[in-house]
């Protein structure tokens, strides 16, 4: 019994997700709001959750070792959201992350005339908020609660046995 809970706690991950990253992709494409690189980055996490999950529900083997990659994923999302969100509050200087659409080797008249047309999204302003939140701000504290949960699966694996 314990190991069908542990499988729909996974696939209850796994939409939730499935979830974020459509929630992101509607925020971007359907509402507009361009997303900075950091807003990028931080949803390869997702990602890999997705792919980590699914290999692991299709695959019986090494259960224990795909859930510390997943906790270990979901932790990683949490250092990037708070970094984030630091750059946002002004705690943290942005780095060269949020500069990486300005990074051009063509220096010709067009190239540069594109360049100038497109304004990249600067990582500290915020163009979309939940209840006066910013993305990585909720991002924080969902990630840190999915990476606690599957810490929690993988210490509690061999008693579910």
């Amino acid at each position: 019994m314990p190991q069908i809970k542990n499988k729909i706690i996974l696939n209850l991950i796994l939409v939730f997700s499935i979830f974020a990253i459509s929630a992101a992709y509607f925020i971007q494409y359907v509402l507009g709001h361009q997303p900075c690189n950091l807003c990028l980055i931080q949803r390869i996490p997702y990602f890999l959750s997705i792919i980590i999950i699914l290999v692991c529900l299709f695959s019986q083997k090494f259960e224990k070792i795909f859930l510390i990659i997943l906790s270990l994923t979901f932790f990683t999302a949490t250092f990037l959201s708070i970094y984030h969100f630091g750059i946002e509050q002004g705690f943290i200087k942005e780095s060269l992350v949020c500069d990486l659409n300005t990074l051009n080797s063509e220096l010709t008249k067009e190239a540069l005339l594109n360049q100038l047309k497109e304004l990249p999204v600067n990582c500290k302003d915020v163009t979309f908020k939940i209840f006066g939140l910013s993305l990585a701000t909720f991002n924080i504290f969902i990630t840190l609660i999915l990476g606690v949960i599957t810490i929690k699966l993988y210490l509690t694996y061999e008693k579910n046995k």
